[in-house]
């Protein structure tokens, strides 16, 4: 276990604190839904929880499959993004080509500051391991790859690891598509949840997942809903 505080990655002048966990084997999905009901999070083989010292930004937010309904904007650009992207679900498998985009999306979203780029061995142990079932959905358009979602299934849900795409195809709204495209699975698998990580309201990065509503934040260790203003 690496427990030690480090610069916040995420907010200006703050201090982080996320414990790093190696489980001892492989975690059945059922043990992986108690993991990601308390908020846990996972990063390759390791397993963390934000326990910052004087900071409470970081809230892991889900969405329920039942209740969630996406907005006008997310469902025009799911039905446009549609007709020219194409989704395949298939194990994690690193390569070369996917290296190159991840480090042409960090870099062309202006995401790696201060971050050299990624190689086949740091994306492996980045994107490429896991310690429960994980797998990726890739996008596709014109027959090339052009974005890949890693994804953790437990018995009941989701958990969006991480999503990469070509930055040319910004106006495309993948990121949106992305997370639709997983409660789409979802839904047709039986699941419950779709787990999108941590929302941070004043990371620009973190905070537009409070756009997908309605939505459950864990704040103060109690699972809350956050509805759709209806004014």
């Amino acid at each position: 276990m690496h427990d030690a505080t480090s610069a916040c990655p995420y907010l200006e002048d703050a201090t982080a604190r996320l414990p790093l966990r190696l489980p001892i084997r492989a975690l059945r999905r059922s043990e992986f839904e108690l993991r990601l009901g308390e908020g846990d999070r996972r990063q390759g083989l390791l397993l963390y929880r934000t326990a910052c010292p004087e900071c409470q930004a970081c809230e892991p937010i889900r969405l329920d499959v039942d209740t969630f309904s996406p907005g006008r904007t997310q469902r025009r650009t799911f039905r446009k993004t549609s007709v020219e992207i194409q989704a395949t679900v298939g194990p994690l498998e690193p390569s070369q080509e996917k290296v190159d985009l991840y480090n042409r999306h960090k870099h062309g979203r202006d995401l790696a500051v201060g971050e050299s780029e990624i190689d086949l061995d740091g994306y492996r142990a980045f994107l490429g391991e896991s310690c429960c079932d994980t797998f990726e959905v890739r996008y596709t358009h014109q027959g090339r790859l052009v974005g890949v979602a890693i994804t953790d299934r437990s018995d009941s849900a989701l958990s969006a690891v991480y999503c990469y795409f070509d930055p040319d195809l910004s106006h495309l709204g993948l990121g949106t598509f992305s997370i639709l495209t997983q409660v789409e699975l979802a839904r047709q698998w039986g699941l419950q949840h779709v787990y999108l990580g941590l929302y941070i309201q004043d990371c620009a990065s973190m905070s537009y997942k409070a756009r997908f509503l309605p939505h459950q934040r864990r704040v103060a260790g109690q699972w809350t809903t956050f509805e759709r203003d209806k004014s």
